[in-house]
């Protein structure tokens, strides 16, 4: 499975994300997990050590220019669009716990759109986890789907929005429904979270009628206290990791 995950900011996509990542683990399968939002969380829901000593791969400047042959951030010299890239998942991704993690990091001044070195080496590393490895991926994205282009959409089986209750989270999904649809990604579902009742469920499910709805995550003070302590929400909360594998049956099909 490759899933993508993404939502309005806040609600609840590196949560999501740690539970589905939890579960492919704790089911024996390989797992490869991506942060590409700029508020980097994941490594820290996960429950990595010292997470904010992970160096972003955008960071990591000899090695772009190494592998695309040009210094990150210039864009007046010739470089390699598709820079070899097949080594560095198990070469400079962190593991903690069987998973292998990595974080991208932001270009200044520049989304994944820009054209230059350190771009080409995060484009070429996501299509290689996409189209090229069996492991497991997990990206955790900003709110849009930016990360994504033409050339990688077809290697996501699952594109997932975060939704929680409320009119600016449901404007997201249908942006990234309209934006997704126009790079090729039609399996794109929906996932409902901080809810606090069946009233938030009608709410989610009535506006996102046209929608896949995967399930739901229910507000939950002891997701609140494991953010607090520095734990994983997948440790302290039986009914989240309940919740989380109702969602992933519905995701792969599979008996939870």
């Amino acid at each position: 499975m490759k899933i993508a995950i993404t939502g309005k900011g806040g609600a609840g996509k590196t949560t999501l994300a740690t539970g589905i990542i939890k579960y492919f683990k704790w089911k024996g399968r390989a797992v490869f997990a991506i942060d590409a939002d700029p508020d980097t969380n994941l490594a820290l829901t996960l429950s990595f050590p010292e997470p904010s000593r992970i160096t972003p791969l955008i960071e990591m400047k000899k090695l772009i220019e190494e592998r695309t042959g040009a210094k990150p951030g210039d864009v007046s010299s010739y470089f390699k669009l598709n820079p070899k890239v097949d080594d560095i998942p198990d070469k400079y991704f962190v593991e903690h716990e069987g998973v292998k993690l990595a974080v991208m990091g932001t270009v200044r001044g520049g989304g994944m759109g820009c054209t230059c070195p350190e771009n080409a080496f995060l484009r070429a590393l996501l299509s290689h986890l996409l189209l090229e490895r069996d492991e497991v991926l997990v990206i955790d994205m900003e709110a849009g789907i930016e990360h994504l282009g033409r050339g990688t959409a077809r290697g996501v089986d699952r594109l997932i929005v975060v939704v929680e209750p409320g009119k600016k989270s449901i404007e997201t999904a249908f942006r990234i429904k309209k934006l997704s649809s126009q790079i090729g990604i039609s399996n794109l579902s929906v996932v409902g979270n901080k809810i606090r009742g069946e009233e938030d469920r009608r709410y989610i499910l009535t506006c996102l009628s046209n929608f896949n709805v995967l399930g739901f995550v229910s507000f939950d003070e002891n997701i609140i206290q494991a953010d607090i302590n520095g734990f994983s929400p997948w440790d302290k909360s039986e009914k989240f990791r309940s919740e989380i594998g109702e969602i992933v049956k519905n995701l792969t099909g599979e008996k939870v």
